[in-house]
């Protein structure tokens, strides 16, 4: 494992999506901020030596929405993320997840990817846009520079854009929010046992664990899969190692209260974009969030719900063109149709991503039918 600047500002690449969700999921339906924290440490530090790539541990995106949304408790946001995981976890002992896998062409998958990264970088400029205003600490013009900063140190291993970045908002939430930094409490903190009950896996099933298993499957699994493909050919992770790491990480962590946690192909390629190449850089951002959770508890929340919206914004527009990137192999025009109609699909259906693969999927089938009646 390597240890130096890079993987460390690469580390910090998936904090866009990571601390959003995380600290509204705390501050509108009582989940552990603390608890959430350590477990996603301790799993980052699985993960790096599982792995040996930057495969990102994020929040279950799909489950954050509808709880934020609806009103769903802590404990039946956390019996959802075990609900898919014990599907996930299926898919991968059973080997089925490998027929999935093949039942999906790349094009479909590389438009899973784009309307996914697109996503990424519209919810980042839509992050910068909250700001409202355009010369504040937090404003239009932090953006801007935040942005220049990226694009001026493209590809430099050096002096690393997002560790800059990060630092840079910290600096800027305790200058806007010096409030939040008093509030931080040096009290020792460990995990307790926080189970969700059945009736809260009964009531959070249909609502919010069904949304989330294709998502789940397509972009946690296949999608990511794919990805670690083309960023490391040699070590690029199986799909089946990768369904079982999402089921054991919420299967376990779930008994505590945990939030729910899967591995997106949006994560690892915010954490590539940014510098992250190993294991090393994810073992880092673990061991970060395990110290923190353990030293300062559930008194931290309010120093990341005072994180600039401008710098947060920045690292999803730059992580989420990394990720829609990867689609720019389709080469042919049937490949490029079936994934572009795939990517809209699932974009111009409010990211309704298992209508849009279908949609791509049934076109792909139709093309390749219509070529082999051709030849």
């Amino acid at each position: 494992m390597s240890f130096g600047r890079a993987e460390l500002a690469g580390s910090l690449g998936d904090l866009g999506t990571f601390l959003p969700l995380l600290v509204g999921m705390s501050a509108t339906n009582g989940l552990s901020f603390a608890t959430a924290l350590f477990f996603a440490g301790v799993f980052n530090i699985v993960t790096a030596f599982s792995f040996g790539i930057p495969m990102a541990v994020q929040p279950m995106k799909a489950i954050a929405a509808i709880a934020l949304s609806q009103g769903l408790s802590a404990s039946e946001i956390v019996a959802a993320g075990m609900g898919v995981s014990a599907v996930v976890l299926l898919l991968g002992l059973s080997g089925l997840i490998d027929v999935v896998n093949r039942v999906f062409s790349r094009s479909v998958v590389r438009g899973l990817q784009l309307a996914l990264g697109l996503s990424l970088a519209i919810k980042g400029v839509q992050s910068i846009a909250s700001t409202g205003v355009w010369l504040a600490p937090d404003s239009f013009a932090t953006g801007l520079l935040g942005a220049a900063l990226v694009v001026l140190l493209f590809g430099s291993r050096r002096v690393p854009a997002a560790l800059i970045l990060f630092c840079a908002g910290l600096a800027l939430a305790a200058f806007e929010h010096p409030d939040a930094v008093r509030a931080l409490d040096f009290a020792p903190w460990l995990p307790s046992f926080d189970a969700p009950t059945w009736a809260d896996v009964r009531s959070s099933f249909t609502r919010a664990a069904l949304p989330q298993i294709p998502l789940t499957t397509l972009n946690s699994v296949v999608a990511v899969c794919a990805l670690s493909s083309d960023l490391f050919p040699a070590r690029a992770a199986s799909p089946r190692k990768v369904a079982i790491s999402v089921g054991v990480m919420n299967l376990a962590a779930g008994w505590f209260g945990a939030m729910p946690m899967c591995h997106g192909a949006g994560g690892l390629a915010s954490q590539h974009r940014f510098g992250a190449r190993g294991g090393g850089s994810i073992f880092m951002l673990g061991g970060l969030k395990i110290a923190l959770a353990i030293v300062f508890g559930a008194s931290l929340v309010s120093l990341c719900a005072a994180y600039p919206a401008s710098i947060l914004g920045v690292m999803l527009v730059f992580g989420g063109v990394e990720l829609a990137s990867v689609a720019r192999d389709q080469r042919t025009p049937e490949e490029a149709t079936v994934t572009l109609a795939t990517a809209a699909t699932c974009i111009g259906l409010s990211n309704d991503f298992l209508s849009g693969v279908a949609l791509g999927t049934a076109l792909d089938l139709g093309l390749r039918y219509a070529r082999k009646r051709a030849s």
